[in-house]
């Protein structure tokens, strides 16, 4: 019922967030008397902020729409290559003529994104960064609570099916890229091919900050999901979809119960943000206030989960370790990164990452002991939380650089 409680309370609260929304407005539009009124800048803040607060945030847009290649600004046309019930195959296609496009010769990328609470878009820098010298994909995974029922259920192993699906689609010549959850899956994808000597391999694999042995150095995360009995997170944070979403009756992992998780790790860190942007508003800090929204609408754009796919994470990745164990089966074969070969391995991780800690992506290249040490590589980045491996400056002037040069070693 807590999931049909949130609903009543969001369509309750919502006149009053509308409201919010049109004072601040009132407030702060010059052609409105209101807005020259005493203090009409610190009234139009506290609206605003309400309103920020209350609002519901939708699923942003990559909105990228040219990238500099070779000194030349090229518009993008984000296309949907592949469409799968649970996640979109986006191709951010350059706008250039075949010709141009073969005399570029840029390897092909496949980022595979995290589902695990944010949306793709949540790797728009990672993806910006990256078209300027390739070619890229990425997986688009929808909301379970907007997938029909009928689609049926999403498990761990359809995660790894989709991946080899994807990498068939798009390989021989085709480089990997995962980003924190992902790297469970992505590792496994790989290995399962390898296995069957599959001829549509990936050059290689990047693998950034996941928990691909969370035994190692472990985080916050890694203790919630081990210190609670797998029973306490079937009863306790799976509900069923409300009826005015397509997904009606879908058992999922909310995303404002995930939200509230995220937000209940670090709750000062919030609300001082919050406050700062109030102040912002009251000082006339447009640039800041900006950032702010902007950061806060990627943050608090959450999906729901699919729960068959989050209880079995839970179990698989987090308490029970199969993969580092090597005791994880996915359709009665055994998953076996030591079969991997020719595949290239590269890892990030960061020195400050409290989500998968240091050493637990590293734990890659022990596991893949059939590649060849000229084949594999390691950074770990000094000083960086794990959104700093992907995303921000550190990520645009030193690892994505490191990255590139990778990928191109091994195209």
């Amino acid at each position: 019922m807590l999931y049909q409680f949130h609903e009543l309370n969001r369509n309750f609260i919502n006149p009053l967030i509308q409201w919010a929304e049109a004072s601040a407005k009132l407030f702060t539009n010059p052609i409105s008397p209101l807005a020259h009124a005493p203090f009409a800048q610190r009234i139009a803040a506290g609206y605003e902020l309400m309103y920020r607060l209350g609002k519901s945030y939708e699923k942003p847009t990559f909105g990228i729409e040219k990238v500099t290649v070779n000194g030349n600004d090229v518009n993008i046309l984000e296309r949907i290559a592949e469409k799968k019930s649970f996640c979109h195959l986006i191709h951010f296609k350059k706008d250039l003529s075949d010709a141009e496009t073969a005399k570029l010769n840029q390897p092909k990328v496949l980022i595979v994104a995290p589902l695990s609470g944010h949306h793709a878009t949540l790797l728009r820098d990672t993806v910006r960064s990256m078209l300027e010298n390739h070619d890229v994909y990425i997986t688009d995974w929808l909301d379970a609570r907007m997938v029909p029922y009928a689609d049926g259920p999403f498990h761990l192993h359809d995660y790894v099916y989709y991946v080899q699906d994807f990498i068939r689609l798009l390989g021989p010549d085709l480089h990997l890229m995962a980003v924190c959850q992902p790297t469970v899956p992505v590792l496994a994808a790989v290995a399962l091919m390898a296995s069957e000597n599959d001829p549509k391999l990936p050059k290689s694999m990047t693998l950034m900050g996941g928990p691909i042995d969370p035994r190692k150095s472990p985080t916050e995360v890694n203790d919630l999901a081990t210190n609670k009995p797998f029973a306490w997170f079937e009863n306790t944070v799976i509900y069923a979809v409300p009826p005015n979403y397509p997904g009606h009756g879908r058992k999922v992992y909310p995303g404002f119960l995930q939200h509230a998780g995220f937000v209940a790790m670090n709750p000062s860190r919030h609300a001082q943000s919050h406050w700062d942007f109030y102040m912002h508003l009251r000082q006339g800090d447009n640039d800041s206030a900006e950032a702010h929204r902007k950061f806060y609408d990627e943050y608090n754009a959450v999906l729901d989960m699919p729960a068959e796919y989050y209880l079995e994470t839970i179990k698989t990745v987090f308490q029970e370790f199969r993969l580092p164990t090597g005791t994880w089966e996915i359709g009665g074969k055994l998953v076996r990164p030591q079969d991997i070969k020719t595949v290239a391995l590269f890892t990030v991780e960061g020195e400050l990452d409290d989500i998968s800690g240091p050493g637990q992506t590293q734990a890659a290249h022990e596991m893949c002991s059939g590649i060849p040490k000229n084949l594999q590589q390691d950074y770990v980045a000094p000083k960086c939380g794990h959104y700093g491996i992907f995303s921000g400056r550190r990520w645009r002037e030193t690892i994505c650089p490191m990255v590139g040069e990778f990928i191109k070693k091994y195209s």
